[in-house]
């Protein structure tokens, strides 16, 4: 088990406890496939809502917050029946718009796996009104299911009326609905290549500056972000962002960090590139590979 969860798991269950430590291996960065969630509720003879409940200190384990030392967990349940955790990421000494809320950790965490629905969220502390404006943008946003410690469950709508959304914006696509904007670029880099593609799967329909963000650790590992943009514009999660805290939740240190590429579309009404240059910077001595494609 990995050493960040053993203050954590103590904090559940005896039988839960004992059913998921087999799941928290070197390689955990935080998925709980249907299945192995069955099992989960199976064996401690809990109900899921129970379950998922008494796993946010798990996901909690996953946040690094050096500036508010206030460690939040967040589930998303996906249509697929898969969990996903994700926690909330601050970099220390620099602005605060470079951190990542739970939430958004949770839902990139799905994006990023393929889900394509999110339709519960769990979540130790009342979502900010910035979550909830990012889940907004997600497919029938308002229907998702939001679950507290201590509290009933109701749905984003509650908690944000009279939303304003992607529909006000004449975006009848909103987050997670699968598309794919191709680019004109001749690359044999492996990593240029990832992060085209996942360039090619961001979300940007209010400035249509596609663009992602790929890590590369000293083993060779890769750690990709997309950017995703918000309908009330500050709530966008940038690709740089997306990409430390996916980069966290697998539980490699910025220090490891040897290679980032950018790859933003030539197209869009702004640039990504000062924002990401800020965010690399503060965590890694090293520059950014900025590459700039021409959509076909």
């Amino acid at each position: 088990m990995q050493d960040r969860f053993i203050r954590s798991i103590t904090q559940l269950p005896t039988p839960l406890a004992d059913a998921l430590i087999p799941l928290l291996h070197q390689g955990f960065a935080g998925h709980i496939d249907a299945q192995q969630l069955a099992e989960l509720v199976k064996s401690s003879n809990m109900t899921e809502s129970e379950v998922l409940l008494a796993l946010l200190p798990i996901a909690a384990a996953l946040a690094k917050p050096p500036i508010s030392e206030f460690y939040v967990g967040a589930i998303a349940k996906g249509k697929s029946g898969d969990i996903y955790m994700g926690a909330n990421l601050e970099l220390s000494g620099e602005a605060l718009f470079h951190s990542v809320h739970a939430e958004q950790s949770a839902i990139s965490h799905a994006w990023l796996s393929g889900e394509s629905q999110i339709v519960d969220m769990i979540v130790n502390a009342s979502p900010c009104g910035h979550c909830r404006q990012f889940m907004n943008e997600l497919v029938d946003g308002g229907q998702i299911k939001i679950h507290l410690p201590s509290q009933d469950s109701h749905l984003l709508s509650y908690y944000l009326p009279y939303a304003f959304g992607p529909k006000d914006l004449n975006v009848q696509s909103p987050l997670l609905v699968k598309r794919e904007t191709e680019f004109a670029l001749d690359s044999s880099d492996p990593m240029v290549i990832e992060a085209l593609d996942h360039a090619g799967l961001s979300y940007a329909p209010y400035t249509q500056s596609y663009g992602a963000v790929v890590l590369e650790t000293a083993d060779g590992a890769t750690y990709c972000g997309r950017y995703a943009e918000n309908a009330a514009f500050n709530p966008s999660m940038l690709p740089m962002q997306m990409a430390l805290s996916n980069l966290t939740r697998h539980n490699r240190d910025f220090a490891e960090i040897r290679r980032a590429v950018l790859v933003e579309s030539s197209q869009g009404k702004i640039s990504l590139v000062g924002a990401t240059m800020d965010a690399l910077h503060a965590v890694a001595a090293i520059e950014l590979e900025h590459i700039v494609v021409d959509p076909i």
